[in-house]
């Protein structure tokens, strides 16, 4: 089946039940009409009005989309609806469905209309990025200026005590400015933020992206975790925020790293926890256009994980919003009440169930204190001392003599071989022991299911732990292979009772604590698993153990709670909302946010069962295991190049630092930029022989799925992400193989299979968006091309699937989810999780252009 498109995977569907004896035909025109478009789909003469979908017919949810785009083209029928068809399997319970006048679930309200504007021209788009490329380069000049004549002063003292002194003075006032920098910048570019729309590409877009980039480049950010995607938080950003405009009360604790641009709309009550991986930004870009709003949130308010609050929502006094939920514009969550889902909706769940503890001022001042003096008086120093001996003790490095190096000797090659090899293979073995060993030790003093004060030994130690165990490089070495249980189980996950599947877990795996995780027998995790096994308030926090039963399978991007009340034998589709409450699930499977129940598993994905047990198992899991350790030496060899090519860069500059001084490390900066992006651009089309990939439907213990598992390896390591809201991320997506339009405006949207991925004009990509064209499902994986139609918004963490086309002007909301194979008309306003059309009377204003 390699090579097969999603169009043709309806052949060989199950026989359906117009050929057994128990066949019913339509009694209403609505049934004869669903019947009839049913038929089509899976290829047979007629189908049984009480045929199930999947028990009897064999369809899965991808051929149901493909049903549920031909009954919208169809007309004369009510949309219908994903979660339609789960709950309503057969044509005679959907035809009834259909035709109940039950009202509908309660939408968010609908936005103010926004006016048409004409997309800006290419003028207007080749300005802009000029503009922001030149403050790029002034920005990599005055760095180069600074640290350079920072460094020479600070090794030019008289002893080494002297130099520490310096190193000391030299840190402190460095981070003072790039501390000061962005208040200032806020303030004499923008002022005071109002709600407005701002015209992408603009001069006026212009200073909304220098202030936001600076925002974000603020040097506190490192004090709560920077971009370390572990729950860390810290005093000093809430006074940063407060720098800012924003309105911030006491005792706020915020753990997410998106951090709010919009300062002056933001307003948060004493008391509110934010749990890392939401989205309260106080902007979104739609339709060509910044819009900017409030968000306000009350006292003691809680938001979980993986949420997205967009512009002109709310929350009152005492209000929760549950892990993977979304509040769509115009929303508001009233005093003390529970709400969840995407858009989110009322529930009766506690997510914030944690009891605080005392933590007063004088704890958090000593916290903050702490923190700044040891990045003064330990971490910069250390910097400066490491960097002072690499360049003046390594021989023939020089990097601040103006002794020039011979280029052409091969001993100046053979010497920058040797120390690139030994800096970055001892880098990679000496981490790896750290990650093993010392969270290990630290662990002793933290006891599962005891609540902790924040901003203490044991939250530092916490966090330490989180941060040590959460590395990339080494999730992205192992995952995507057998290789990644005995690493897991090395840095203290529960895997003892595992069964080897060659796919256990894929290469992004987070967790609060890993030695309070547990996975179960024949289990299979896709990426973006986020197990939330720590629990916060403002003031206290708690790990607890997160169990994942046998036998399940985890989609992408699942934030996994340790009071999970999933069981043995469970399908979490991707972005699900897990359940909190209820009965213990047991062999079936949950879609969506407020999640719903669907079948575990369907006859058709059945087909490759014969190659996961037997024989079949053992001969695919050792090829598949060696296929697998070659593609680890691949990505080591590919990592070790790059680094061998930085280093030749650095030591190449000695020639050139004697006689043009910061000029030369400035232009050292900007090549070594250039390289890295020509390397992985080069690197990741050849992996592919610079040929698109191709539409799959393969069993994991196939050679190309494991092919596939190695091109995810060496793809771009998302540094393209540095250039979103530019001009120059469409031109990176374009040498990589997107077939991307003119002026689109990408302000971070993710692409794991860029040549399947298809983008027309005008278009705007949220950050946070993915368009995702591949899905691995238990044993298979499949891929299929996505097409976004000109002058489409998808908005922020939207996620489209593979096969879905999206017809022009369509807009996602945020938070939402497309599901493999929809075709979303031109101009329709979509959301929720599974995406659905979402109706009011202004739904054409706020798409269509006049």
């Amino acid at each position: 089946m390699v090579g097969k498109s999603a169009e043709v995977m309806t052949a060989g569907l199950a026989d359906s039940s117009a050929t057994h004896s128990g066949y019913a035909g339509p009694a209403t025109d609505t049934e004869k009409t669903l019947s009839e478009v049913l038929a089509g789909i899976v290829r047979v003469e007629r189908v049984s009005v009480v045929s199930n979908f999947f028990d009897d017919l064999g369809a899965d949810s991808l051929v149901m989309t493909h049903f549920c785009a031909r009954v919208r083209k169809r007309g004369g029928l009510p949309p219908v609806s994903m979660r339609d068809i789960y709950r309503h399997p057969t044509v005679r319970d959907l035809a009834a469905a259909l035709g109940d006048a039950a009202p509908a679930p309660v939408e968010p309200p609908a936005p103010e209309p926004v006016e048409a504007t004409e997309p800006a021209g290419t003028l207007q788009y080749v300005l802009c990025g000029t503009l922001q490329l030149l403050c790029f380069l002034g920005a990599l000049y005055l760095g180069a200026v600074v640290s350079t004549l920072g460094f020479e002063w600070v090794w030019a003292g008289p002893s080494l005590l002297e130099s520490y002194l310096r190193a000391v003075q030299f840190g402190g006032a460095l981070f003072v400015g790039m501390c000061t920098l962005p208040i200032l910048a806020k303030w004499l570019l923008i002022g005071r933020w109002k709600p407005q729309r701002i015209r992408v590409w603009s001069l006026a877009y212009v200073r909304f992206w220098l202030v936001k980039t600076l925002v974000r480049a603020n040097p506190l950010l490192l004090f709560v975790g920077g971009r370390s995607p572990t729950s860390a938080t810290s005093p000093l950003y809430a006074l940063y925020l407060r720098a800012l405009g924003a309105k911030i009360g006491r005792g706020v604790a915020i753990f997410s790293r998106a951090v709010p641009v919009c300062t002056d709309l933001l307003t948060i009550g004493e008391g509110t926890v934010i749990r890392k991986a939401s989205s309260v930004t106080c902007y979104r870009a739609h339709a060509g256009q910044i819009q900017t709003g409030p968000v306000t949130l009350g006292k003691d308010v809680f938001v979980g994980e993986a949420t997205v609050l967009d512009i002109e929502t709310s929350m009152g006094d005492g209000a929760q919003l549950g892990h993977s939920s979304t509040l769509h514009a115009g929303q508001a969550v009233p005093e003390g009440e529970r709400w969840h889902g995407s858009p989110a909706q009322r529930t009766e769940v506690d997510y914030a169930d944690l009891a605080p503890a005392r933590c007063g001022a004088l704890r958090r001042a000593a916290y903050a204190t702490g923190q700044v003096l040891t990045a003064l008086v330990i971490v910069l120093p250390l910097a400066f001392g490491f960097l002072g001996i690499l360049l003046d003790e390594t021989p023939r490095s020089g990097f601040l003599d103006a002794t020039p190096m011979a280029f052409t000797s091969w001993t100046f090659y053979y010497n920058a071989l040797v120390l690139s090899s030994v800096f970055f293979f001892g880098s990679v073995l000496l981490g790896f022991l750290v990650v093993v060993t010392v969270p290990r030790v630290l662990n002793l003093a933290i006891t599962p299911d005891k609540v902790y004060r924040l901003y203490g030994i044991h939250y530092w130690l916490h966090r330490t732990i989180a941060f040590l165990t959460n590395r990339n490089f080494f999730m992205t070495l192992f995952g995507d292979s057998s290789y990644i249980v005995y690493y897991l189980r090395c840095i203290g996950y529960d895997l003892s009772r595992i069964e080897q599947t060659g796919s256990n877990f894929g290469t992004m795996v987070l967790h609060e604590t890993p030695f309070q995780v547990s996975v179960g027998s024949g289990t299979m995790v896709a990426d973006g698993l986020s197990v939330i096994n720590a629990d916060f308030s403002n003031t206290s926090f708690r790990v607890s153990r997160a169990s994942i039963g046998p036998h399940n399978f985890l989609g992408n991007h699942i934030a996994y709670p340790a009071q999970s009340r999933t069981g043995e034998n469970c399908l979490l589709a991707t972005k699900v909302l897990v359940p909190l409450d209820g009965q213990v699930r047991k062999d079936h499977g949950l879609l969506g946010s407020p999640s719903f129940p669907i079948p575990r598993s369907v006859e058709r994905d059945s087909r490759f069962d014969h190659l996961k047990s037997g024989d079949g198992l053992r001969r695919g899991l050792a090829a598949k295991n060696r296929y697998n350790l070659r593609t680890m030496g691949v990505f080591l060899l590919v990592r070790w190049v790059h680094f061998v090519g930085i280093m030749l860069l650095g030591l190449a500059l000695a020639d050139f630092y004697g006689q043009f001084g910061p000029e030369a490390v400035a232009v050292e900066l900007l090549a070594s930029l250039l390289f890295t992006m020509t390397y992985f651009i080069l690197l990741e089309r050849a992996v592919a022989r610079f040929r698109a990939l191709r539409p799959q439907f393969c069993s994991i213990y196939q050679p190309y799925f494991w092919w596939h598992e190695r091109f995810w390896k060496l793809v771009i390591p998302g540094f393209d992400l540095m250039f979103s809201g530019t001009p120059f991320k469409n031109i990176i997506s374009r040498l990589l193989g997107v077939r991307i339009g003119r002026r689109v405006f990408d302000d971070g949207c993710a692409m794991p299979e860029r040549t399947l991925v298809a983008i027309g004009d005008d278009c705007t990509l949220n950050a946070g968006s993915v368009i995702q064209c591949h899905s691995q499902e238990d044993g298979s994986f499949k891929s299929d091309r996505s097409t976004i139609g000109a002058g489409c918004t998808l908005g922020i963490g939207a996620l489209v699937h593979y096969g879905v086309t999206v017809g022009d002007g369509v807009v996602l909301a945020p938070g939402s989810f497309v599901m493999k194979g929809e075709d979303i008309p031109r101009y329709a306003r979509w959301g929720g999780n599974p995406a659905r059309e979402i109706r009011d009377s202004v739904g054409a204003a706020l798409v269509r252009r006049t």
